[in-house]
This record gives C-alpha cells, sequence and structure tokens, in this order.
C-alpha cells in the first residue's frame, strides 16, 4: 500500500490553504468582520472547523448546490451536517412553513395537524407515543431524566466515540489505557462524571454486561451504527446482545437515530424492526426548522404516567414541569416542517434515490482507492459514506483513533473545497439529498481522482 508522504502533505495543505484565501476574499472579510461580534468569528463556533482557515460565506443555496459570496459554486455534500438531508429551500417545505407562519408560527396550542404526525411518527419508527423539543440534544436530555425518573437509577452509558449532541453524560471517552476521560478538551463544567457516566467500547459485548452490571445505569444512550466519528457498523449479533442485556438488568435502551436516519424512512430502527424503549431524530425531519424528537414504548409511557398521571381527575390541568420542553416544542411551525418533510420529502423514493447513488458512490469510491495502492477504507449506510483512512472498516472508536491524520483530513478537505466540492467539516463523511444527481456524485469522484493522483505513493504510478 502507497501512503502519502507526510512532508509532500504539510506542502500541500499550506498550498491549498493560500489557493483558498486568494479564490474567497469576501468570505474572508466576511469572517474578519465576524471577529468583532462572535467569540469565534461566526454565529456558532463550530462555523469554525472548515480546513480553510476561515467559512465560506453562503449568499445562497438551492438542493443540493451552494454558491459563496464570491460567486463560486459548490456541490454541497455536508448538507448542514445532516440538518439539511432534504435539501436546501425544497419547495415543499418551504410552501408549508411560509402558509404556517402566515397563520401563526408558536401557539402554546395543538394544531390538528399533530394528530397526522404522531400517527406517521408511530408508522415510520414504531414507538406509539412521542414528545417535540427543539433539537435532538433537548430530546436526548428529556429521555436521559425520564429514563432515570422511572428506574431511579443515576448513570448513563454511552459508547466510546459516540457524539449525542450537547448532552453531559454523552461528553466522555476512553484514553489509551482505558480510562473514562472527557472527550475532545470538553470542559467538566461542574459535573462528576464518573457518577453520572459510563463508557465502553462499541462492539463490545462483554464490557457492555460488565458495565450494566452493577444495576446502576438508566439508560443506554446509543446509535445504532456509529457515525460522527468514523462510521462503525455493530458487528453480527451485537444490537441483539444490546438488547438482551439491556432487558436482563432493567436498563432502558435509547436509540438516536438523529445521522441514521440516513438509512431509510424509518432509520435503522424502522428498517431492521428493533425495539428500543426510546427513539430520538432531529436535524434532518425538520427540513431546516429546529426540531428533535423522542419517541417511547408503551411500557416506558405506562411507567411514566404512574409518576405523572396522564389524566387525573383531581386536577383541572396538567400542572407537572417535568424538567424537560420549552414554550418553542411542538409549536405549530416545527409540526408544519415536520408533516411536510414525510410526507412530501424523505418518502421512501427519496430514500432510494438516495441510497442508490451514496451506494453507487462508495463502490466507485473503493475502486478509485485501491486503484491507487492508498490504505484507506470506504463505510456506507443508506444516504451516507465515509472514507477513513485505515485499510480495514474499524469496530470501535480505539481502532479508529489509530487512523486519525489532521493533515491529511484536513488536506483532503480543502482540497475539494477549491474544486467546488463541500464535506462535512468535522471528518470525511458525505451525505445525499432527494436534489442529489449523478452529475452531483460525478464531481466528486474526479476530485478523488485527483487527489489520489496526486498524493499517492510512486508504486501506484
Amino acid at each position: 500500500m502507497n501512503a502519502p508522504d507526510p512532508q509532500a502533505l504539510h506542502a500541500a495543505l499550506a498550498r491549498e490553504q493560500a489557493r483558498f484565501a486568494d479564490t474567497h476574499p469576501r468570505s474572508r472579510e466576511s469572517f474578519a468582520a465576524g471577529q468583532a461580534h462572535y467569540l469565534y468569528g461566526a454565529p456558532s463556533h463550530w462555523m469554525r472547523r472548515w480546513a480553510g482557515g476561515f467559512p465560506l460565506a453562503v449568499k445562497s443555496a438551492s438542493g443540493a448546490r451552494v454558491q459563496c459570496a464570491d460567486g463560486l459554486d459548490y456541490v454541497d455534500f455536508c448538507l448542514g451536517d445532516s440538518g439539511g438531508m432534504c435539501g436546501h429551500g425544497h419547495p415543499a417545505i418551504t410552501h408549508a412553513v411560509a402558509e404556517q407562519l402566515a397563520h401563526g408560527a408558536t401557539l402554546m396550542l395543538p394544531t390538528e395537524a399533530a394528530a397526522w404526525v404522531g400517527e406517521e411518527l408511530t408508522r415510520r419508527f414504531g414507538l406509539p407515543y412521542w414528545g417535540f423539543t427543539t433539537s435532538a440534544s433537548d430530546a436526548n436530555r428529556a429521555v436521559i431524566r425520564i429514563a432515570r425518573m422511572i428506574t431511579g437509577r443515576p448513570k448513563v452509558l454511552v459508547f466510546d466515540g459516540c457524539y449525542h449532541g450537547s448532552v453531559e453524560e454523552a461528553h466522555v471517552a476512553l484514553d489509551a489505557q482505558g480510562r473514562t476521560v472527557l472527550r475532545n478538551g470538553i470542559h467538566a463544567n461542574a459535573v462528576d462524571h464518573a457518577r453520572v457516566s459510563r463508557v465502553v467500547p462499541y462492539n463490545d459485548v462483554q464490557a457492555l454486561r460488565e458495565a450494566l452490571a452493577p444495576g446502576d445505569v438508566a439508560c443506554v444512550l446509543a446509535e445504532p451504527f456509529m457515525t460522527n466519528f468514523g462510521m462503525f457498523e455493530p458487528l453480527p449479533g451485537f444490537l441483539d446482545e444490546l438488547r438482551r442485556a439491556t432487558r436482563e438488568t432493567g436498563t432502558l435502551l435509547v436509540y438516536d437515530e438523529t445521522h441514521t436516519f440516513s438509512s431509510g424512512p424509518g432509520g435503522v430502527t424502522g428498517r431492521d424492526h428493533l425495539e428500543p424503549d426510546f427513539f430520538v431524530v432531529g436535524k434532518a425531519v425538520g427540513g431546516g426548522v429546529p426540531v428533535g424528537l423522542y419517541g417511547a414504548s408503551q411500557a416506558v409511557a405506562e411507567r411514566l404516567w404512574q409518576q405523572v398521571p396522564k389524566v387525573n381527575p383531581a386536577e383541572v390541568r396538567q400542572s407537572a414541569h417535568l424538567g424537560f420542553g420549552g414554550t418553542l416544542a411542538g409549536s405549530a411551525l416545527q409540526v408544519a416542517a415536520v408533516r411536510a418533510v414525510l410526507s412530501e420529502v424523505l418518502t421512501a423514493p427519496a430514500f432510494a434515490h438516495m441510497t442508490r447513488l451514496a451506494k453507487g458512490l462508495a463502490e466507485a469510491s473503493r475502486a478509485v482507492i485501491a486503484g491507487h495502492g492508498l490504505p484507506w477504507c470506504v463505510v456506507d449506510l443508506g444516504a451516507r459514506m465515509e472514507t477513513m483512512f485505515v485499510p480495514d472498516p474499524p469496530r470501535n472508536a480505539a481502532e479508529f483513533r489509530t487512523s486519525r491524520d489532521d493533515v491529511l483530513e484536513a488536506l483532503l478537505h480543502v482540497y475539494f473545497m477549491n474544486r467546488g466540492v463541500l464535506i462535512t467539516p468535522f471528518h470525511c463523511m458525505l451525505l445525499m439529498c432527494p436534489a442529489t444527481t449523478e452529475a452531483d456524485t460525478a464531481r466528486w469522484l474526479q476530485v478523488l481522482r485527483e487527489f489520489c493522483a496526486e498524493f499517492a505513493g510512486d508504486a501506484s504510478r
């Protein structure tokens, strides 16, 4: 195999970043102006993570295309890090949101559309009861609170390498010695993570069972196919063992499918008929309107109603705050957006189109990489694929960490941006939307060929 030369990578990164700065003067000026009013130069500090040295200032976006303030056009495989999985400015969502805005955005009252949305969520994902939040982070925090309420247990178990939003219990990882540490420089925030969190390697049944054995874990918070720190497929039988172990120990199982919703209309849960106690989804399901959703099983709902009755004849109204929610949760605008997404945009035919493109692109990318003798692999799930700089798909975060090459990753990102292709800035993950075309995937492949030809070892030439 022909691993790229490290010195050549450093030189190429400097060259590509200089090219990016030269060709994006208005974006550079916009970011410089942002330093005066934003902590990290842009409305979100995450926007600072693009590899060019500053983020693009976007002028417009439509479907799978973005145009920056400098007048350059891009094929967008980032899609708002999944939030834009519907594609930018989809007419059905635009119409539904505009119509609802004209009739009231947030009312502290339900609309008639809410009944259809609840029924469709149950049909797709299998859980009978649902609640709205304003983000998947909030939805995860809600189900953790409910899980602690009905189990009386303090801990949340997560898998090493996970990402579940701004959830304190999930801000943990395993170091090289297998000790629990805070991940990625996150501040402890006065939280005793040893008291509230437990973390184990993904795909490790023995470690999972040992961690659940003390009986102090309220819930396991997991993706059924790990993403966001590489992509790790569950080994055969692992999800069955996870479900069995949680049931045996009285632990509730939460599947967060905010990313894995890309696998199909019902996510992995709907596709494989999984039976979690809670289900969480966010980002894409709102079509750009901030939405998080959590679903609960019949058994969970009945246990919750024992704590806070669904109907209490002694009360004129429901008065329990419960510690989660928010006045914008379940707004008329959210409900209208979700209805449009589920009924007209992220439909079975749309997922079939997106999955076909992603699978074809993954297979073609593997062929390009193999043809240049590079020690990299490609993993795909539904409408999503990721390139990882390791010969074989990793099984867990520890294996993936050995492959991390910050210079190579940054170079790939800015190299593709300089040639009109955007991918998620945090990793090498691509996502398709209903508007993605064969020409878009062909563009990615052409740039990949150029990249591999330039940086593969001499033996491949």
